[in-house]
């Protein structure tokens, strides 16, 4: 049997606790193994005490409200996920979360679930709407119209109910800021999981969008990334793990979750040249400003 090291399936081991506690901005609960209590205990005694989870569709935005209701460290954010309209529209049976089944598909049925995300985005422990956006790399070009649709609705939502929008972009940059300047963003708004240059990072922060930075950030690859939070300005910054995917190096492939949020914040904080205590305190103050708990 291979040791725990040396399994690829195995969790990484605990990071050394966080001197001042942050939250995990950006997390799939009901798509990790362990369960809330265990998860969030575990995050909890590395100094990770809040998380915020994210739904993709409309049965994993349920579970996600239902679970922030119910523990004081989760909070919401509901949302069809960008590749899940065009599934909707074309009664695609793969859906993301494992928490209910598939509709018939047409733009009625689209319709139909965003009513829904509207209907939960107002409830009080639904602190965002997301994630939203568009996503070129999996979704080819007779997708497009309907993600497109489907994120100018959601910007509406989050705009109408006053809750934080949180944007999925994957080589889609130019669209989504077109989008966001056509319709006008919420007054907060979030780029999770950022994956833009310096560049890109410099048009956030004149706009003022929170930048989320997750555990890809630390890949040998991802210099660009590392470029774009050096130019990221202190209190625009997030940090998140996407969990169970993007894990942090050195254990890049392994199951991720919220307790390796600190391998990233170490990261950070080398990457701005700041002690990690003024980061965590940083990325703790402007997660809480970010969703407005």
């Amino acid at each position: 049997m291979p040791s725990q090291a040396s399994d690829k399936n195995a969790p990484p081991p605990l990071p050394a606790p966080l001197g001042v506690p942050v939250a995990d901005s950006h997390t799939h609960l009901d798509m990790q193994s362990a369960t809330v209590e265990e998860t969030l205990a575990k995050a909890a005694s590395v100094g990770v005490t809040t998380v915020v989870q994210v739904g993709c569709d409309v049965a994993g935005s349920r579970w996600a409200a239902e679970t922030a209701a119910a523990y004081e460290a989760v909070h919401a954010a509901v949302a069809l996920h960008p590749n899940e309209a065009p599934r909707i529209v074309h009664g695609d049976p793969d859906g993301w979360s494992r928490q209910g089944a598939r509709e018939p598909g047409g733009d009625a049925a689209l319709e139909t679930a965003l009513a829904e995300i509207d209907r939960l985005a107002a409830l009080p422990h639904v602190k965002g709407v997301g994630e939203t956006g568009l996503d070129f790399f999996r979704t080819g070009p007779e997708g497009k119209a309907a993600q497109e649709h489907s994120f100018r609705a959601h910007i509406e939502i989050a705009k109408r109910h006053g809750k934080t929008l949180v944007i999925h972009d994957r080589e889609a940059h130019a669209d989504v800021l077109r989008v966001l300047k056509e319709e006008g963003a919420p007054e907060r708004t979030v780029f999770h999981c950022y994956s833009g240059d310096a560049a890109m990072a410099e048009v956030c922060a004149r706009a003022g969008y929170f930048m989320s930075f997750a555990g890809n950030v630390t890949f040998k690859n991802a210099q660009p990334l590392r470029d774009a939070l050096a130019v990221a300005p202190l209190d625009l910054v997030l940090v998140e793990t996407d969990a169970p995917f993007l894990t942090p190096a050195p254990y890049r492939g392994r199951p991720n979750a919220p307790y390796l949020v600190p391998v990233t914040v170490r990261a950070m904080a080398a990457v701005k040249g700041i002690e990690e205590d003024a980061l965590a305190a940083a990325l703790a103050e402007n997660t809480a400003r970010a969703f407005d708990y």
